[in-house]
């Protein structure tokens, strides 16, 4: 039998990954089966759990891995294109992110699924980790570079101030989600206008 190669490998995960995320936006994680995997993606069930051995949570968790990692990536990005970020500018770049993401609806259900699941809490808390460890930097950058908006240590001021900087994201998420009048443009351009600039 021919070796399957790491990048087939990727490729294959991120293929099922895309098929469970249309699913879990179109029926919802909970009423999503391995099943309903295998119908969408013409695949065979041992094709699904060869990838994911631990079935539709493991998939779900690094469909949720993914959308986290690219915004803590995108952040990285423009850090290093514009230079020091403002905590505004962080989280518009943040926002923006999760919007142009189509399957951005399936984060609610992520936060649902990990209060009651003690397993995928787990796995998307050391990603969730990562993006408030990105956030803090570049809070501290800029608090570095105004000494005088903070009164405080830079890298205290940061991870005393990330926690509700970030509050800022599922907000904007669970508005979009429920609301129909939400403005998302206003909510990107009041961003500066609340958040320290």
């Amino acid at each position: 039998m021919p070796k399957v190669s790491d990048e087939y490998r990727l490729a294959r995960r991120e293929e099922i990954i895309d098929v469970a995320l249309r699913c879990f936006v179109r029926t919802g994680f909970s009423r999503t089966s391995v099943a309903d995997l295998v119908a969408e993606s013409g695949l065979s069930a041992g094709a699904i759990y060869g990838n994911f051995p631990g079935g539709k949570d493991e998939i779900f968790v690094a469909a949720a891995t993914r959308i986290l990692q690219t915004r803590r990536i995108e952040l990285d990005e423009r850090r290093r294109e514009d230079g020091i970020l403002s905590p505004g500018a962080t989280m518009a770049t943040l926002i923006s992110g999760i919007r142009r993401e189509r399957f951005s609806v399936v984060l609610p259900q992520l936060w649902g699924e990990a209060a009651v699941d003690p397993g995928i809490r787990e796995l998307v808390r050391d990603v969730f980790l990562e993006l408030r460890a990105t956030v803090v930097s570049r809070l501290a950058e800029w608090a570095a570079e105004h000494p005088d908006r903070i009164g405080d240590d830079p890298r205290a001021w940061a991870e005393r101030t990330a926690p509700v900087v970030l509050s800022v994201a599922p907000g904007f998420i669970l508005q979009q989600t429920l609301l129909d009048d939400f403005d998302p443009d206003g909510y990107l351009a009041a961003l500066p206008d609340v958040l320290p600039h």
